[in-house]
């Protein structure tokens, strides 16, 4: 058990079979060898006989096997990776996107600024193993997705979850589960499972979630050629390290999030489950986020009628950034015109078109390359664009999962054009920075003017949420942006502005 954990605390939660817990800490059980959720319905254990861990993969590294009833490897991740800003969390969430797939342990060191031993000591001391063990159990998890959910023979199944090798699969799969892989997808695959050369997976969530209200909110920016909306299904096209993917995203039945992949190669499995779960901020804890805003006078009305509220995020801070730029100044219509224009011209296009969705969004270097006076943009624009692409194609700007936040938004804020409320943007939006604020937000101050509050209150009362207080506002200052309406839904009015930009924040300049 590592020194983060409390075991009186973590038993309370075990025998209160708090599903709340999931994915924070694992119950191992010494006399099963089995580790388990909190949530776990099957008989309470000792107290005596359970340790608890931070990770699966330090209950995995102990000896100990995922749980068949409660499938441990199966619950939203835990909510401190993404509020937390050191260097473990920065690992942990480049780990996640499969960093150490693609560039090993040298890459995922070099990209943190740390020496692999560095890294590896500090990972150990606070959650028991180093990185190349989270990133085995990382593979268990794809692996069983791929078993479970695919016909794919399991050959395939182990490269495309990254195993080197079909005995390195095979053992870890009994290791972790303790069945073979044939086992476990005589287990629980279902005949069938949706469109030929489509996965169907469902994601997970801490309940309370309001999925309709995130797809509608992506849906509402929906760039034509990238993203598609209609109305109950976001679609759009992921950018993932082998080549342009799809994925199609709506409501699941009780809980969670259906989601339908159609990947231009299976080892981007997980890579772009990740990049799911970030955009649709499925592993916050909205218990902790609701404690703190419905404490607050001001915010309790807010946060009494729409509990659990999310912050829908960008697959890509690099493209969250760029569209940002594009949205400043102009409608959201012509925001959309503009960034659809620079994705047919400069996008890597799909194998197929794919309903209405054609073009994943340019990387930076494209972008660099590409003629921008075609896509309509000022003189201006076009110079805060291109210094922006140079400066993600050089390095010089880090937008990654791995990024330090606050250096992110030092050196956006040294791009010609971008001012403050970008910065903050891309970090809200980009990188799921938790606790962001929008300053000279005027759709904000409208709300706050209503609730009799002020900037000071969201710099101190409400940290270290106060990107799920800036949606609260928003919703009270645009509302359309977060209940569907009952006719087509327009573009809010944009009389009022902000100082360089048109007023709707979610619908202008994080577009």
């Amino acid at each position: 058990m590592t020194e983060a954990l409390d075991h009186e605390r973590c038993y309370r939660a075990v025998a209160g079979r708090d599903a709340r817990f999931d994915g924070w800490f694992f119950t191992a059980v010494r006399t099963t060898g089995i580790y388990c959720r909190p949530s776990c319905p099957a008989r309470t254990p000792l107290a005596r006989n359970v340790t608890f861990f931070t990770t699966a993969a330090a209950a995995q590294a102990a000896g100990y096997r995922a749980c068949r009833r409660c499938r441990p490897d199966a619950v939203p991740g835990s909510p401190q990776w993404d509020v937390r800003a050191d260097v473990v969390a920065r690992a942990m969430r480049l780990i996640a996107d499969g960093e150490v797939e693609r560039s090993g342990v040298p890459g995922l060191a070099a990209r943190l600024g740390y020496s692999e031993r560095q890294l590896h000591r500090l990972l150990v001391a606070e959650l028991g193993v180093g990185p190349l063990a989270l990133a085995r159990a990382q593979r268990a998890h794809t692996a069983r997705l791929l078993i479970e959910t695919t016909d794919l023979p399991m050959a395939d199944v182990a490269f495309a979850a990254g195993f080197a090798s079909i005995r390195q699969f095979n053992d870890t799969v009994r290791e972790v589960f303790a069945t073979t892989p044939s086992g476990l997808r005589g287990a629980k695959h279902a005949a069938g499972n949706g469109a030929p050369g489509w996965l169907t997976l469902r994601l997970a969530a801490r309940e309370p979630y309001a999925a309709d209200e995130v797809l509608l909110f992506l849906g509402a920016h929906a760039v034509p050629g990238l993203e598609e909306w209609d109305g109950t299904t976001f679609s759009r096209v992921l950018d993932l390290p082998h080549g342009p993917a799809v994925v199609r995203l709506s409501p699941a039945p009780g809980s969670g999030v259906i989601a339908r992949l159609q990947l231009a190669e299976l080892r981007d499995l997980g890579a772009a489950v990740t990049r799911c779960r970030r955009m649709l901020d499925l592993d916050a804890d909205p218990a902790a986020v609701d404690d703190v805003l419905g404490a607050d006078s001001a915010l309790a009305p807010l946060v009494s009628t729409a509990p659990g509220r999310r912050v829908p995020a960008s697959p890509d801070a690099d493209e969250l950034a760029v569209r940002a730029v594009l949205g400043q100044q102009v409608s959201v219509a012509g925001a959309r015109t503009l960034t659809a224009r620079l994705v047919r011209s400069a996008g890597t296009p799909l194998a197929e078109p794919v309903g209405t969705l054609t073009h994943a969004f340019p990387r930076a270097a494209a972008i660099a390359e590409a003629d921008l006076a075609t896509v309509g943009l000022t003189g201006t624009r076009r110079r805060t664009v291109s210094a922006l692409t140079a400066a993600l194609t050089a390095g010089d700007i880090a937008l990654d999962p791995g990024a330090d936040r606050e250096e992110a938004g030092r050196t956006l804020l040294a791009v010609p054009g971008i001012g403050p409320w970008t910065a903050a943007l891309v970090r809200l939006r980009g990188l799921a920075d938790p606790d962001v604020w929008l300053p000279g937000d005027l759709a904000l101050r409208r709300s706050l003017d209503a609730l009799g509050s002020s900037d000071a209150d969201a710099a101190t009362r409400w940290r270290p949420w106060r990107s799920y207080a800036v949606l609260h506002l928003w919703a009270l200052a645009v509302p359309s942006l977060f209940t569907r309406p009952t006719a087509p839904l327009t573009h809010p009015s944009t009389s009022l502005t902000h100082p360089t930009t048109p007023l709707t924040p979610a619908l202008s300049r994080s577009a």
